[in-house]
């Protein structure tokens, strides 16, 4: 008996010895513990039908995390590059694939609208953190309840009335509207009309495109327009369709060609390489936002080129960078990401994370220094541009010049 209470006290003894232990080392043990070994951030965005343009917001975003010391409260960043090709299917599978990690923070898309139109209520239902630096379909950061889609890029609420403003003041007052059958396009219709209502004008006529159509489909089209009377065509076009029509309004006679004032889906593939000198037989202007590393560099600029010189061998000159409103956009986007999150904190609860980090975007205590601008509590919580970062003040108009290099039109603020 005695020898049994000996051996239960010295294990009472013991049991209290490891609570002691437990309760001075744990904070040790906490404190060297990380809430996560790398931190995710998805690109999903067209790979394949649109390199350009997916190459330069992987870039943009390396960039920013580079000069961040490539990681996040003492996390390293890591981007997993997803190919959607332009297939809504396919980015819902990724966006799935995303949810079943447990170290998946954001997710940037790409170009194309249609995906992020499609599964919007998906991405906001299922709180999916996602950082838009190029799809500008006014409707993807505007939804009733739920919004977890910011962006960073031109709003095609706005980017109507710029394009129409812009060709109204050289004096083309009848426009055709030539727009592809995507919720990307009737957005455009609806707020390019509305742009011209406002300014007194309505649109000589409009036609509706689909993906992978013709150059003599596209052609006939043209003619048609032509003889609608029209001065003018506004295009809202990807690169392989915007190459299509532009080749075929190439193909007609001098004076049956019709000045294009178009949007930016153009400059997201090979759309200049591809046309080449035909270029300058074009006229051809086109919506970007108010940056250019081809324009005097700030000392911030030049440091963030240097660092893309550094980290990209095929980046040696400004024009080296194609399509390089996806590496303006990302970069900026990225840099207020990462404010966010160091703002947030990381709990090592994703799920957590994401709504610390959304929360923090929507009111964000510091500016971020970017390429475009200072940004300056760039998101909130609530109103129609909530989730916008960028006004009509922050876009003007560009060209290809004759090396197929896209040029800012004006640079000075209205």
């Amino acid at each position: 008996m005695y020898l049994y209470q000996k051996v239960l006290g010295m294990e009472r003894l013991n049991s209290r010895l490891l609570l002691l232990l437990l309760v001075f080392t744990s904070p040790l043990l906490t404190a060297n513990t990380k809430p996560y070994d790398e931190l995710i951030i998805y690109l999903d965005a067209d790979q394949t039908g649109a390199v350009n343009s997916g190459r330069s917001i992987h870039q943009g975003m390396t960039v920013a995390i580079n000069q961040a010391g490539g990681q996040v409260s003492n996390i390293p960043l890591r981007i997993v590059i997803k190919d959607h090709r332009g297939n809504s299917r396919r980015s819902l599978k990724h966006l799935t694939q995303f949810l079943k990690a447990d170290n998946t923070l954001a997710v940037f898309s790409g170009l194309h609208s249609p995906p992020l139109l499609t599964h919007r209520q998906f991405i906001n239902d299922q709180e999916i953190l996602v950082m838009d630096p190029w799809a500008a379909a006014g409707p993807i950061t505007r939804t009733e309840g739920k919004n977890w889609i910011f962006r960073l890029s031109v709003d095609d609420t706005k980017a109507g009335k710029v394009i129409a403003t812009s060709a109204l003041k050289e004096g083309l007052n009848k426009p055709y509207l030539l727009l592809e059958d995507t919720g990307w396009g009737r957005s455009n219709h609806k707020n390019m009309s509305a742009a011209l209502k406002q300014q007194n004008k309505e649109v000589v006529g409009v036609k509706w495109f689909n993906w992978g159509l013709s150059e003599n489909s596209a052609r006939i089209m043209l003619r048609k327009i032509k003889q609608s009377g029209a001065d003018s065509l506004y295009l809202v076009a990807n690169a392989p369709e915007g190459k299509t029509f532009a080749r075929a309004m190439l193909s007609l006679e001098k004076n049956e060609r019709l000045p294009i004032r178009s949007h930016w889906g153009i400059t997201g593939g090979d759309f200049a390489e591809a046309l080449g000198e035909d270029l300058q037989d074009l006229d051809l202007k086109f919506i970007q936002t108010r940056f250019s590393f081809l324009n005097p560099m700030s000392s911030l600029a030049t440091s963030i080129f240097d660092a893309a010189k550094q980290e990209f061998s095929d980046i040696q000159k400004p024009e080296d960078i194609k399509a390089a409103t996806g590496f303006v956009h990302s970069h900026d986007l990225m840099k207020i990401l990462i404010a966010a999150i160091n703002q947030a904190g990381l709990s090592g609860n994703i799920v957590q994370d994401r709504k610390a980090v959304k929360l923090a975007l929507e009111d964000l205590s510091n500016n971020v220094d970017g390429l475009i601008k200072v940004y300056s509590k760039p998101f909130s919580a609530e109103g129609f541009d909530s989730h916008e970062a960028l006004s009509s003040n922050d876009y003007t108009m560009g060209y290809f010049d004759s090396k197929g290099v896209i040029r800012l039109v004006q640079q000075e603020k209205k």
